[in-house]
């Protein structure tokens, strides 16, 4: 959920207004999800779905990888810009839900462009040899400085990466937090500030994005 959507809503409904058309597949993907799932909230959403097609068709991308599939969404946004020979590999754990993006999958015009792989991203980091274009994690909070450590010896120089709920609902600002969750968000956002071979902007975006390129 975003800051907007929750602490002020008519704000929230004016970004959207204001943002590019949703597609017709992603809009039925978006209702299917709230129908369907137990905690819909964790879908990218409209917003965050027209930034994440708006840096692919900026970049172009010929492989991509997406950490936490959910439902989809964000799969189908980052689809929209990549290169005619592009791929994205998808990755999740959960078997019960994967019916879902597997049927906006074949329906959507890159089908035969998307991996999606029930497997953990942790093992698949650490056999793979692929250097990726671009990056999307929205997946376990507990990992992500792992995920961030296995990420960077995949990427290369323009490579771009980008951490979603790095807010984490205001979290972040906690002097001693005791969630694990948080804690390691916020190793995250420290880890990332000081490397030096990334430059990087938080957006507040929803529950703020993360945002890296490397040099």
């Amino acid at each position: 959920m975003s800051f907007f959507e929750e602490k002020n809503p008519e704000m929230d409904r004016y970004l959207e207004t204001h943002a590019s058309s949703e597609p017709e597949i992603l809009r039925k993907l978006r209702r299917e999800t709230y129908r369907k799932t137990t905690q819909p909230h964790m879908i990218s959403g409209y917003q965050q779905g027209r930034l994440l097609t708006i840096i692919s068709r900026m970049m172009q991308p010929e492989n991509i990888l997406e950490i936490g599939t959910f439902t989809g969404y964000a799969t189908l946004c980052l689809t929209a810009g990549m290169a005619k020979n592009g791929k994205i590999t998808t990755l999740d754990v959960n078997e019960d839900l994967a019916y879902l993006p597997r049927k906006y999958f074949a329906e959507s015009e890159f089908s035969g462009q998307i991996d999606f792989k029930l497997q953990d991203a942790k093992a698949f980091l650490k056999e793979t040899d692929e250097i990726f274009d671009l990056v999307f994690i929205d997946a376990d909070k507990e990992n992500y400085a792992e995920y961030f450590r296995l990420i960077k010896p995949r990427t290369k120089s323009g490579s771009v990466v980008l951490f979603d709920n790095v807010l984490w609902y205001g979290k972040v600002l906690e002097e001693n937090p005791t969630q694990k969750s948080t804690q390691v968000i916020r190793e995250l956002n420290d880890l990332i500030a000081k490397d030096d071979d990334f430059e990087n902007l938080i957006l507040p975006l929803r529950d703020g994005v993360n945002f890296l390129r490397r040099k």
